[in-house]
C-alpha cells in the first residue's frame, strides 16, 4: 500500500489529471543496453493537507472510482456511447495489463518515514529497466541471442524522491557497472533463497535474484532510504511508450553512430543537433554506451537523464494528450509495459500516484548520478560508490533536502516527542555494528558508548554481545510508538540527529546500533548536513533545454 504522509492514515496518494498517467509512467522508460561483460505543494500549504489524500471511507472511495471512470471515458468515449458498463470493462482491462510483484525480497524491514512538522512524508520510487529477452518482441529488440531466456538484468536503476511537501523531485541513478554487496533475497514464487553475496557483485544482477524486490532490498541496504514503490519496464515497453508519447526531443553535439568494428553499440544514428526520437530509436538512445562521452555506462546514464527531462517537458505541454485515440494508446502502452509492486497495482493507484508527481514543476526536478570511483585490479572496469560524496547524496535524500540547492530557509524540523521516562529509567541496548566490508568491528565500541550513555544519566544501558550486524550509519531503533520520545532523548543526549531514530519491529526495546560512521572514540559527530549536491553527482535541472550529449571520438560519420 502506498504510504500515507499523515500519521495514522492508510490511504493512497492522490491523482486527478488524465494525461498525468502517461507522464508518470513515462518516467520509467529509461532502458538498458546489452550487458557487455557482466561478470558477476501549493494547495496543501493553504489547506493543511499532507502530500497524500486524506480519508479513505466508502464515500471518498466511490468518488475516486467515478473520477477514474470519467478519465476512461475521455480516453475511449465508451461511457458516452455505451454506458458505464463498457467503461468499467475497459478499466478492468487496463488493470489486467499491469503486472505485479512483491515490494522487497530482503530480510531487513524498511523503516517508516519520518514526518515533517506538517505531518507530511516523502515518496520514494525505484525505477527499473529490465533487459529481459523472454519473448519474441524483446528478443528482436534486444539482440544478444546467447542471453535469450537468461535471468533478466536491472540495467537501469533510478531512485525517484518526491519531497514531503511535494515542492521538488530528485532522481539518483546508479550506474549498471556499480559493484556492491547484494543482501539475501527469497523468490516469492519458487521460495528459492539467494544467499547474500560474499563478494562485490554487479548491481544489475539483483533482478535475477527473485525479481525487482531484490533490487529494492539492495538499494535500501546501501542507502538507508525507505522505498515506497518500484516500477519496472522492459525493451518492448520502451518502444510502445515512446510511440504513444509521440516522440522526445534529444540533442547531440555532433553526428553519432553507435557501432564499432567489433559489433558493439546500440545502432543509434543521429545527425548533429536536436531530433525527436521515438520507438526503436528511443530505445537505442537509452541503451547507447559506445558513442557518448567516454564510452562508459556513466555517459549512458547522463543521456538517460536528458531523455527523462525532455520527455517530462513534452508531456507537460500536453501536445499528444488531447486526442482520445492517442490518449487511449498511451494508457494501453503504459499499463501493458509495467511491472509494479502490489501497493500500486491498479489504474487508480497509478493515476493517484501521478497527481503527486505532476505537482512538482520541471524547474524543481534534479537528475543526478550516484557519485562513484573506478575500482582497481580486477574491478578497474567497474565503479564503486564514492566515499563521502555518495554518502552525502544519500543523506540529503534521507533528510529530504532538495538536490537543487533551494531548500526553504523557513523549513521547520519535526518536533521531538516528550519522553515518558527519565534517563535513569530508560533501558537502552547498545550493539557494535561498526563492521564494514573491509574492516572488522572496532574493538570496544559498544562498551565505550555504554559509558557515554551512563555519563548522560542512562545508567540502565546494556551491551548486546550476540548481535554484531553491520550498520553503515549509527541508528537508534525502537519497536513501539510509546518508546519514540525516550529513543529521541537518547539521540539528543549523544548528539545524534533525530532522523536516525527509527521505528523497527526487529528490536524489542530501544536499541542503539553504533555504525561504521562512529568507529572512533569520543562524541558522535553527525555527518555534515550540507544543502549542496556534490559536484560528482553531475546534477541536471529539469528545465535545462540546452543540454546536449558529447560524442565519443571515433563514433561520428
Amino acid at each position: 500500500m502506498a504510504r500515507s504522509s499523515t500519521p495514522g492514515e492508510g490511504t493512497r496518494p492522490r491523482v486527478r489529471h488524465a494525461g498525468q498517467l502517461g507522464w508518470d509512467d513515462g518516467l520509467y522508460e529509461e532502458e538498458p543496453e546489452e550487458n557487455e561483460g557482466s561478470g558477476s505543494g501549493e494547495r496543501q500549504a493553504a489547506s493543511g493537507e499532507s502530500g497524500h489524500r486524506r480519508g479513505g471511507g466508502k464515500r471518498r472511495g466511490k468518488k475516486g472510482k467515478r473520477r477514474v471512470l470519467r478519465w476512461v471515458a475521455s480516453v475511449t468515449a465508451l461511457l458516452i456511447v455505451g454506458g458505464a458498463g463498457a467503461g468499467y470493462l475497459y478499466y478492468e482491462h487496463l488493470n489486467a495489463n499491469i503486472k505485479k510483484a512483491d515490494l522487497t525480497l530482503g530480510d531487513k524491514k524498511m523503516a517508516d518515514h519520518k514526518a515533517n512538522a506538517a505531518g507530511q512524508t516523502p515518496l520514494n520510487i525505484l525505477l527499473l529497466g529490465s533487459d529481459a529477452r523472454d519473448n519474441a518482441e524483446n528478443q528482436k529488440l534486444g539482440g544478444a541471442k546467447d542471453t535469450f531466456g537468461a535471468p533478466p538484468l536491472a540495467d537501469v536503476q533510478m531512485l525517484l524522491h518526491v519531497s514531503a511537501d511535494r515542492s521538488n523531485m530528485s532522481v539518483i541513478s546508479m550506474p549498471r557497472d556499480t559493484m556492491l554487496k547484494i543482501p539475501k533475497c527469497t523468490d516469492p514464487k519458487t521460495k528459492h533463497v539467494y544467499p547474500a553475496s560474499t563478494s562485490l557483485t554487479m548491481t544489475n544482477e539483483t533482478l535475477g535474484r527473485g525479481g525487482p524486490g531484490c533490487s529494492v532490498a539492495t538499494w535500501y541496504e546501501l542507502t538507508g532510504i525507505t522505498i515506497d514503490h518500484f516500477m519496472m519496464i522492459d525493451f518492448s515497453g520502451v518502444v510502445s511508450m515512446a510511440d504513444a508519447i509521440g516522440g522526445v526531443p534529444v540533442c547531440v553535439k555532433g553526428n553519432v553512430y553507435s557501432h564499432n568494428s567489433e559489433g558493439h553499440g546500440s545502432g543509434l544514428r543521429l545527425e548533429k543537433g536536436t531530433t525527436k526520437i521515438k520507438g526503436k530509436q528511443a530505445l537505442q538512445w537509452l541503451r547507447t554506451r559506445y558513442g557518448f562521452e567516454d564510452g562508459t555506462d556513466l555517459g549512458r546514464t547522463h543521456a538517460q537523464h536528458m531523455y527523462m527531462n525532455s520527455m517530462v517537458r513534452e508531456l507537460r505541454k500536453g501536445t499528444k494528450l488531447t486526442d482520445p485515440g492517442k490518449l487511449m494508446g498511451l494508457a494501453e502502452a503504459a499499463t501493458d509495459a509495467l511491472t509494479v509492486d502490489k501497493g500500486i497495482d491498479t489504474v487508480k493507484d497509478l493515476y493517484d500516484l501521478a497527481e503527486d508527481l505532476k505537482r512538482v514543476p520541471t524547474k524543481r526536478i534534479t537528475m543526478t548520478t550516484m557519485p562513484n570511483v573506478y575500482g582497481t585490479g580486477t574491478l578497474k572496469e567497474r565503479v564503486l560508490p564514492k566515499p563521502g560524496d555518495a554518502d552525502q547524496l544519500f543523506q540529503m535524500v534521507r533528510d529530504d533536502i532538495p538536490l537543487d540547492g533551494k531548500a526553504s530557509k523557513r523549513k521547520k524540523p519535526a518536533a521531538a516527542k516528550k519522553p515518558t521516562a527519565s534517563p535513569a529509567e530508560t533501558p537502552v541496548t547498545v550493539r557494535n555494528g561498526t563492521r564494514t566490508e573491509t574492516e572488522y568491528p572496532a574493538k570496544g565500541r559498544a562498551s565505550a558508548v555504554k559509558d557515554l550513555l551512563a555519563g548522560k544519566g542512562f545508567t540502565r544501558a546494556t551491551i548486546d554481545t550476540q548481535n554484531t550486524e553491520a550498520a553503515k550509519r549509527t541508528e537508534i531503533l525502537f519497536p513501539t510508538v510509546d518508546m519514540e520520545g525516550n529513543a529521541q532523548a537518547v539521540a539528543k543526549a549523544l548528539g545524534i540527529p533525530l532522523s536516525a531514530v527509527k521505528k523497527s519491529t526487529d528490536v524489542s526495546g530501544i536499541t542503539l546500533a553504533v555504525g561504521a560512521d562512529w568507529r572512533e572514540d569520543g562524541d558522535y559527530h553527525a555527518p555534515s548536513a550540507e544543502e549542496k549536491t556534490p559536484d560528482s553527482a553531475r546534477a541536471l535541472n529539469g528545465d535545462d533545454e540546452t543540454a546536449c550529449m558529447d560524442i565519443q571520438p571515433g563514433f561520428g560519420f
